[in-house]
C-alpha cells in the first residue's frame, strides 16, 4: 500500500507539489501522469525516500519513509528512468550483487532464478550486460527491483526508447506484476497509460488534477461514447436517431453513420437488434475508443480561478 497525505515540496517560493495526496492500495498499476515538470519525479523520489518533503507524508504499507527510511525501502522495488546497470557485469552476476544487499547469500541463488523466470531474461542471462538490447535491459531492471520481492514498484519512463516489439513485452510484464504487486508508473506518454495501467493520477503544476480508472476518467470527462456503423445501402437515420440514449446521428457518407450516445448506453446491442428488426445488413460497427490523451490535454489546460 502507497499512501500520500498532503505532500508539499517548496523551493523557495515555487512549489513543486503542492498538498498531493491519494492512496494506492491492493495489485493495481497506477499510473502517475503530468507534462515536463508536472512534479512526477519529485513525488516519486521522496516516495522512495530520496527525498524529504517540506511537508506532508508519504508512507509505505502503513510507514513513514521519512520516520522509517530504512524499513519502507526494503519494501520498495525502484527502476529509475536511466537504468543504472554495471554494464561489465554478467546478468547473474548483478542480480545476486543487488540480491545480497537484501538477503543473505542462501535465499539470493533461488531468488536470482524465480526472477530470471518471471521477466523472460532466460535466453539472456548467460551474457554480460553490455551485450544486452535494450528491451533485454529493461527487463533486467525490473528483475533488480523485483530481486527481494517487494510490495510496491515504482517505476520512471520504464518503456522509454524501446521499439514496438519491446514495447509491448515490458508492458504486458509490467501488467502481469500489476496484478500482484502495487505498481506505480510514472510517465508523460498517453498510450502508456491507456495500454498498463489502471488508474490515472494525473498532476499539473505540482497539483494533483485527476485521480480516477482510466476507463471512468476518460468517458466522465467526455461525457458521451461514439458508435460509427456502416449498412450494406443507406437506411433511415429517423430511426437511428429513434435509439434510446442517441445524441445525434451523423451521415459519414452514403451507407456509414457516427452517432453519440450517454456513457451508459452500449448502441452496438441496439444497432444489431434495429437492423434485424429492419431486415439491414451491417459491414462494419465500431464503439470508439475515447484517447487519454484528450483528457490531458483539457485537464492540464484548465486554467486557474
Amino acid at each position: 500500500m502507497l499512501e500520500v497525505d498532503s505532500l508539499t515540496k517548496a523551493y523557495g517560493s515555487q512549489k513543486a507539489l503542492d498538498r498531493v495526496s491519494f492512496l494506492v492500495q491492493d495489485a493495481q498499476v497506477a499510473g502517475l501522469l503530468g507534462p515536463n515538470g508536472a512534479g512526477k519525479s519529485t513525488l516519486m523520489k521522496i516516495v522512495c525516500g530520496y527525498l524529504a518533503p517540506t511537508s506532508g507524508t508519504a508512507k509505505i504499507c502503513g510507514l513513514d519513509v521519512k520516520e522509517h527510511s530504512m524499513e519502507t525501502r526494503a519494501r520498495i522495488g525502484y527502476l529509475p528512468e536511466h537504468n543504472p546497470l554495471y554494464l561489465d557485469m554478467y546478468v547473474r552476476e548483478y542480480l545476486d550483487f543487488v540480491g545480497r544487499i537484501y538477503m543473505d547469500a542462501a535465499k539470493v541463488a533461488k531468488r536470482r532464478e524465480e526472477v530470471v523466470e518471471q521477466t523472460g531474461l532466460g535466453p539472456e542471462a548467460h551474457k554480460k550486460i553490455k551485450a544486452l538490447s535494450k528491451g533485454y535491459r529493461q527487463r533486467l531492471g525490473l528483475a533488480q527491483a523485483l530481486i527481494h520481492d517487494p510490495e510496491v514498484l515504482v517505476l520512471d519512463e520504464p518503456t522509454s526508447g524501446l521499439d514496438p516489439n519491446q514495447l509491448e513485452d515490458v508492458r504486458a510484464l509490467i501488467r502481469a506484476i500489476g496484478q500482484q504487486k502495487t505498481v506505480m508508473l510514472s510517465t508523460h506518454i498517453m498510450q502508456e497509460a491507456q495500454a498498463i495501467c489502471n488508474r490515472v493520477l494525473l498532476l499539473d503544476h505540482g497539483r494533483l488534477v485527476a485521480d480516477a480508472p482510466t476507463q471512468d476518467l476518460m468517458r466522465r470527462l467526455h461525457g458521451q461514447v461514439l458508435v460509427q456503423v456502416e449498412f450494406k445501402a443507406p437506411v433511415a437515420e429517423e430511426c437511428l436517431a429513434a435509439l434510446d440514449g442517441v445524441r445525434a446521428v451523423r451521415a459519414l457518407s452514403a451507407c456509414r453513420y457516427e452517432l453519440s450516445s450517454n456513457v451508459d448506453t452500449d448502441l452496438r446491442l441496439l444497432l444489431f437488434r434495429l437492423a434485424v428488426e429492419k431486415g439491414w445488413e451491417i459491414l462494419t460497427l465500431q464503439q470508439e475508443e475515447r484517447s487519454l490523451e484528450s483528457v490531458f490535454h483539457q485537464l492540464t489546460s484548465q486554467k486557474e480561478e
